[in-house]
């Protein structure tokens, strides 16, 4: 039987993949939108160890480095524009969750200024980043 210049069996085996290719971009929208983006500090530092540490959600990492300079989103911070910078991602999301990553040999009073201006910001979870004690 012919149709239209075809046989049957050029019909059954002409498959039809737009349904297929729409499904996977769908999906693949569903992933990138559903994402969590996490903004690395930029700078590696050694966390101290802690024996009741827990895991966290994180957006944001800021990181104190040895020689007490702010690490944020790849650049240094000036300590002082800190809470204008977490007020501005703040705007954007506003369940935030922060983490402070100090180095174990910078100093603990820039480690807590850089709490407390993140909390002036209005970031309600600052948490400080600690590694699995030995």
């Amino acid at each position: 039987m012919r149709w239209r210049g075809t046989t049957q069996d050029e019909v059954v085996n002409d498959i039809d993949l737009t349904p297929m290719i729409d499904m996977v971009f769908i999906l693949l929208i569903f992933f990138i939108v559903s994402t969590s983006f996490i903004k690395e500090s930029g700078v590696v530092v050694e966390r101290p160890a802690a024996a009741t540490g827990e895991g966290r959600q994180v957006q944001v990492v800021v990181a104190i480095d040895s020689d007490n300079v702010l690490w944020m989103e790849g650049e240094s911070v000036d300590i002082r524009s800190l809470e204008s910078r977490m007020a501005g991602l703040l705007a954007e999301k506003d369940n935030l969750a922060v983490i402070v990553a100090a180095d174990v040999q910078s100093s603990s009073g820039v480690l807590v200024r850089a709490i407390d201006l993140c909390r002036q910001a209005g970031v309600r979870d600052v948490s400080v980043a600690t590694k699995d004690a030995p």
